[in-house]
């Protein structure tokens, strides 16, 4: 960030202060969310208004620095792990470079089936990346929960990446059956992302009464169009929204306050 500096003081432009944020770098500043985006676009944009809203700030000057990078290049994720489409590592890798370049100091990614890569990303970047799985199923323990349903699409179930997280904290993760994730996954695909408000969820209301039945304690929003869903479609049920979660927690790994739910 020398240049920055330096260019800033030859316009007298004077270093960004905030005397009220708790989070900085070495250089002094404030410390920045880098948000891998644009899968899809108003799934970024929903993680990037609830980092705003959830945080403790009176003043522009007391939230948090976040740079999104809302990568549309970034290929199909399910279509990646189900039937060989486009590997997506390579996009993502570029959109953690572009991010790191910016001045980054953690890395989320606004998309839970890009999870099934995480590893993959590790030796590309150079800063710590949250995993929203492994903190969604953090928050369910605390909360108390021992059994809970995950809607997500194709590609995340059948990943296991929710199964992976939820195993470690003793939590039993039911699923709909094959007509239910149809289900969802049309919501999503065909209802959310193809941007539909008149779109028709008896059939979603049917796989969530099925997975209630079997004694589920709350619903895992694990697509992040879902969030999105459940508020626009009027849905009225239990839910865990991982966005929420990793918003806050981005929050709070550049050291900024997050208000009290």
């Amino acid at each position: 960030m020398r240049w920055e500096l330096a260019a800033s003081k030859k316009r007298g432009i004077p270093p960004r202060k905030n005397p009220a944020a708790a989070g900085r770098g070495r250089n002094g500043m404030k410390k920045t969310i880098g948000i891998v985006g644009g899968m899809g676009p108003l799934a970024t944009a929903d993680l990037l208004e609830k980092m705003i809203r959830s945080a403790d700030a009176a003043t522009d000057q007391q939230h948090a620095h976040i740079i999104a990078d809302c990568n549309t290049d970034i290929p199909d994720r399910t279509a990646a792990i189900l039937s060989g489409g486009e590997d997506p590592l390579p996009q993502l890798v570029r959109s953690c470079m572009h991010l790191e370049a910016a001045g980054a100091n953690v890395l989320v990614m606004s998309c839970n089936t890009a999870h099934y890569f995480y590893d993959r990303l590790q030796p590309f970047i150079n800063v710590p990346m949250l995993h929203m799985p492994r903190e969604t199923a953090q928050r369910a323990h605390e909360l108390g929960d021992t059994r809970c349903a995950l809607l997500a699409t194709d590609g995340t179930v059948r990943a296991g990446i929710y199964d992976e997280a939820f195993a470690a904290e003793g939590i039993e993760l039911l699923k709909p059956d094959a007509e239910g994730q149809r289900a969802v996954m049309d919501m999503i695909y065909s209802g959310v992302k193809a941007g539909r408000h008149d779109y028709d969820t008896a059939a979603v209301h049917r796989a969530l009464d099925a997975l209630k039945a079997q004694g589920a304690q709350a619903f895992i929003l694990g697509c992040m169009e879902l969030p999105i869903a459940f508020v626009d479609y009027g849905f009225d049920e239990v839910t865990i929204d991982p966005t929420q979660i990793l918003a806050e927690a981005a929050l709070r790994a550049v050291g900024m306050k997050v208000k009290e739910r």
